[in-house]
């Protein structure tokens, strides 16, 4: 009788031979999936329908072709990830518990994202209900749209605004009745009146948007507000949790930096693992965040049921591990670790002594502050030892050595997932990969009609 293999042991050897780019992300009831050429959101709404929502991904590398050097993109990578990450939970959280808030003011806000999913506003969004429900956002649409003229017209405005008036950071960063993606691209929401009072006239041009008021425009305000606090808040957590709060144990245990400073490095970075695998495993107790890891597990097993060839189907998707090798947790886990060589060899006890720093809460103050500039160094330099390398040689052994802490880690950041979660994950990745095809169609039809135009040409030269 021979043993079953772990997820770890068959994530290692039975990783897919079709190796895929795309990457995700789990949310609250439901998945951003991202592409070459767009990102997808996929969420589990009340009614039971999956919500999804695809953007564009504007890529800067013509323009901001700096970005794209060695270490350099390893950061650019985590800020995208991060930006896009609040944008994709953002949608989640409208979509998850839109009916939590039912009343006029929250009718109102999920008629216009609702509107949506429909060809009244041209968006790329869209809801699948399951056959046999209805869903109230097609109730909520169906009873914005039959309201008269009036409503018509302002459900059409937002698509006639896009097509007379070109993208301008300038202008559209104005506009109460646009959002701008974190990654350049951009979406319409329609501005939705009083539920009892009479609808806004539309508005004629982007230029006097800001000037008209409507019931829309202080939730819109708001929502930007809360989501810039929240990205702030979230990274000055991260910077208490994970770099003051180990050096200030690490300086009770060992002393002054400069007195011992391998020690002192070492202590520090395995206190901040610590730190990180004990707030995982905490936040992993709530049940919200227990049905996200079950999305993040669904997230892989998509992944790899891709990479092996299969159709993407919920029984397909269901017998491959939880765990996956190239999952950004390994990132995460690299990163501490790189800190700690990193941290070591540079020369902060020479400016200690040039400084004449006295010892104490001055001396590790600057440890701290050396340490948070440090930190787009140590993302570069993770960023290119699991991603760039790691991806490359999957096969190389050293690969598993370096690999092996971020796989362990990935038993407390996923969990097995039900059929509801794997459909999420189905719904987000086919979304990018239509896209993708796309794209690749296009591409060989614009290179067969050159060859076409550069053999006619040579014919007639001959």
């Amino acid at each position: 009788m021979t043993r079953e293999k772990s997820d770890l042991s068959r994530a290692f050897s039975e990783d897919g031979a079709r190796k895929t780019h795309v990457g995700g992300q789990a949310l609250l009831e439901g998945i951003m999936m991202r592409g070459k050429y767009n990102w997808s959101v996929a969420v589990r709404e009340p009614s039971g329908a999956v919500y999804t929502e695809e953007h564009d991904l504007a890529s800067g590398k013509e323009k901001n072709g700096w970005l794209y050097w060695p270490l350099v993109r390893g950061c650019r990578a985590l800020v995208e990830s991060l930006v896009l990450g609040f944008k994709a939970l953002e949608i989640a959280t409208l979509h998850a518990y839109a009916e939590e808030d039912e009343g006029e003011e929250g009718s109102s806000i999920r008629t216009a994202a609702c509107s949506q999913a429909t060809s009244c506003s041209g968006s790329p969004a869209r809801t699948e209900v399951p056959e046999g429900t209805s869903g109230s956002c097609g109730t909520a649409r169906e009873a914005a749209c039959e309201q008269g003229s009036e409503h018509e017209a302002a459900c059409e405005q937002p698509t006639r605004q896009e097509s007379e008036f070109e993208f301008s950071w300038r202008d559209d960063f104005g506009r109460p009745d646009t959002v701008i993606d974190a990654l350049g691209a951009q979406s319409s929401l329609e501005v939705v009146g009083e539920a009892e009072g009479d609808a806004p006239e539309p508005v004629a041009n982007s230029k006097d948007a800001h000037n008209i008021p409507s019931a829309k425009e202080p939730e819109s305000e708001f929502g930007k507000k809360e989501m810039a606090i929240s990205m702030v808040c979230g990274l000055a957590l991260g910077i208490v949790l994970f770099i003051v709060a180990p050096a200030f144990i690490t300086n009770l245990i060992v002393g002054e930096y400069d007195g011992n400073t391998l020690l002192w490095n070492i202590v520090d970075g395995v206190l901040r693992v610590a730190v990180f695998v004990f707030y995982i495993w905490l936040i992993g107790r709530m049940s919200e965040i227990k049905r996200m890891f079950g999305y993040h597990g669904a997230e892989h097993k998509t992944i790899h049921c891709y990479e092996h060839g299969l159709p993407l189907t919920p029984e397909n998707a269901r017998s491959f591990p939880r765990l996956h090798v190239r999952c950004g947790t390994a990132f995460l886990i690299m990163v501490m670790i790189i800190a700690i060589f990193v941290y070591t060899v540079v020369p902060l006890n020479a400016l200690i002594a040039a400084w004449g720093v006295p010892d104490g809460a001055p001396k590790l103050a600057l440890v701290i502050l050396s340490r948070i500039v440090l930190m787009p160094v140590i993302a570069g330099v993770s960023y290119e030892i699991t991603v760039r390398w790691a991806g490359s040689h999957p096969d190389n052994p050293l690969v598993k050595v370096v690999l092996w802490p971020g796989m362990q880690m990935q038993y407390l950041t996923t969990n097995e997932p039900d059929d509801g979660m794997l459909e999420c994950a189905i719904a987000a990745m086919k979304l990018v990969l239509d896209r993708e095809e796309a794209e690749a169609e296009q591409a060989a039809q614009v290179e067969q009609a050159t060859r076409a135009t550069q053999a006619k040409q040579a014919a007639q030269t001959a």
